[in-house]
């Protein structure tokens, strides 16, 4: 007991300034997660008190055809869109990386569209710039190409996405940019020396060297666009059309919460988005050890 008044009086003002954090840990985030896990297994429309219903949620899932289709729309969303994103983000960090003039304008001119990732104004924009009288359109026809509306087509409204999520590459591509800085230039001048080409160079020694990097940069994107929500509500109106073909995991779960009132359904869909990013997240971890170098 002594000691812990000792160690108490000792550190009484760290605990003081750790306070707020505990505060906003506790209020922000572990009560409302234990919250939702609780209604996860409720019937709950915000307007009368939960109905324990067990896994009654979980099991309609599988029998939801729009909950399903969500899968398959944020699955081929993830698949495309992040191995797309980071080749980009690594070609023009590549790029960069050989030491040009006026580095950093460029760097910061690929980096802004990052910041607006998740805005109301960009989604806006790529609506008009793919649409029926879009910008795409116009500079087809400058070809002789006749486009299409690109947001209103059920098979390429999804891709018109992809490529917004593309053209914000500059996240990963300032991560990349920092690895590649990292990279003994010794390495390079002995390979060299061995006769080793360029495209050698990069699969032997610089895809090595970022592997952590790249392991990294994967991660966070690929939980990023898991978490995909507002580009698609922007463009589709909140709907996800046409024919479902933008409706995302999110906006799924926001039309139970927030338009069907079907709270402990969509608490339900949040915890198997947890478990599923949790697991993928697993997976390459482990597999990582295969193909992630660490110097030591």
């Amino acid at each position: 007991m002594q000691s812990f008044k000792k160690s108490w009086s000792r550190n009484a003002v760290g605990y003081m300034f750790l306070t707020p954090w505990l505060l906003g840990l506790l209020g922000l985030s572990l009560i409302p997660m234990v919250t939702s896990l609780y209604l996860s297994f409720t019937n709950y429309d915000m307007f009368t008190s939960p109905t324990w219903t067990g896994l009654e949620n979980y099991k309609e899932m599988f029998q939801d055809m729009k909950y399903l289709a969500s899968v398959k729309v944020t699955l081929t969303y993830v698949l495309f869109s992040v191995p797309l994103q980071l080749a980009f983000a690594l070609g023009v960090a590549l790029i960069l990386n050989r030491g040009i003039k006026g580095i950093g304008f460029y760097r910061a001119a690929y980096y802004i569209p990052s910041l607006f990732g998740g805005s109301v104004a960009v989604a806006l924009l790529w609506r008009q710039l793919f649409g029926g009288e879009g910008l795409v359109n116009k500079a087809l026809a400058v070809f002789g190409i006749e486009g299409t509306n690109w947001i209103s087509t059920p098979e390429t409204s999804l891709y018109t996405l992809v490529i917004l999520a593309v053209w914000q590459f500059g996240s990963p591509m300032v991560i990349f940019l920092a690895g590649l800085k990292q990279v003994p230039l010794e390495l390079y001048e002995a390979a060299r020396i061995d006769g080793a080409s360029k495209v050698r160079q990069f699969f032997k020694i610089t895809l090595p060297m970022i592997s952590p990097i790249i392991l990294f940069n994967l991660i966070m994107q690929i939980i990023h666009a898991f978490q995909a929500f507002t580009p698609a509500y922007i463009i589709s109106g909140g709907s996800g059309g046409p024919l479902d073909s933008t409706l995302f995991y999110t906006l799924y779960l926001y039309q139970k919460a927030f338009t069907h009132f079907d709270m402990g359904y969509a608490a339900a869909m949040a915890w198997i988005l947890l478990i599923a990013i949790a697991i993928i997240s697993a997976l390459i971890f482990a597999t990582s050890k295969k193909w992630v170098f660490y110097q030591e």
